[in-house]
């Protein structure tokens, strides 16, 4: 059965990217071979955290900025879900910077899309921990002072073993980063760059389009140095594709770890086993006065 649209009305303004960014993520999820029962999404609050109200999957709607830890519960319960958390770049790289960068260290395998138009889309215009340094916008008036987040350059660094950045002006290529990315054995990043055509008269469609390229094929993804080389270009040219992608058997993803350290040959799934009713009455009677 394929994926697709639900019957509810986006709530993104006409021209959105998250329209795009949409399209891109049904077309990789039917690509994928993936059943329905198979796939969870988890989103944390935003315009881009309403993406998996309008496709038909499971789905938890989480805080803003704390979709990571959920996911990240989600998964370990259940190591044989593909979880897909998808967000705006204030819910994982403000509010939740630091579970962005603690689920990277851990290495925990979840597929983490992020919508990155560079300004916060739902409160109407406020500047985004990804918005240019100088941009004039209705919380900086004066200008940006500090040093924007660089969200693929700080995911090398921490670790991550899967580094991508697609544009929604390029749906093909955009499905098929996040196929790779759902087929990577670890935490793997898609920065999406996605503009918000209402509160970002600077980050647009047209702007994006003039400064995007591609990779080209003869760039090898394995080289970390090069990869920070490459993560680290933005003004005149932004490149797209798969930055960084670190060999799995090198780097193991949690789930593994934990299965390897209980002498076991594959992660758990303790979604499967029944609770143990004698041993939670005995914890509850312990806090019984």
């Amino acid at each position: 059965m394929e994926f697709n649209k639900t019957p509810i009305e986006p709530a993104w303004c006409p021209g959105c990217g998250n329209f795009a960014v949409r399209e891109a993520v049904l077309k990789a999820l039917n690509d994928s071979g993936l059943k329905k029962r198979d796939v969870a999404w988890v989103s944390g609050i935003g315009q881009a955290a309403k993406a998996p109200h309008y496709i038909e999957t499971n789905f938890f709607n989480g805080l803003h900025g704390r979709s990571l830890p959920a996911a990240t519960g989600l998964k370990l319960a259940n190591p044989e879900l593909n979880v897909v958390v998808e967000s705006g770049e204030g819910c994982h790289y403000g509010e939740g910077g630091n579970h962005f960068i603690a689920a990277i260290r851990r290495n925990i395998n979840l597929t983490v899309l992020v919508h990155d138009n560079q300004i916060y889309g739902l409160t109407k215009g406020q500047a985004s921990p990804t918005t240019d340094l100088g941009q004039s916008t209705k919380s900086t008036p004066l200008g940006v002072l500090n040093e924007p987040f660089h969200p693929l350059s700080i995911a090398i660094s921490a670790g991550c073993g899967f580094a991508a950045r697609g544009f929604s002006g390029e749906i093909a290529h955009l499905a098929a980063l996040i196929v790779e990315a759902i087929r990577y054995p670890g935490f793997a990043l898609v920065d999406i760059l996605s503009p918000c055509i209402s509160f970002n008269k600077k980050a647009t469609f047209a702007s994006y389009k003039e400064r995007a390229k591609k990779l080209p094929e003869s760039y090898d993804p394995s080289n970390r140095e090069a990869a920070m080389v490459q993560a680290a270009k933005w003004d005149d040219e932004i490149p797209i594709g798969l930055i960084y992608r670190r060999d799995p058997e090198d780097h193991p993803s949690l789930e593994m770890k934990i299965a390897h350290a209980r002498g076991l040959d594959k992660p758990e799934v303790l979604a499967g086993h029944p609770p143990a009713r004698d041993r939670l009455e005995a914890i509850m009677k312990q806090f019984v006065y």
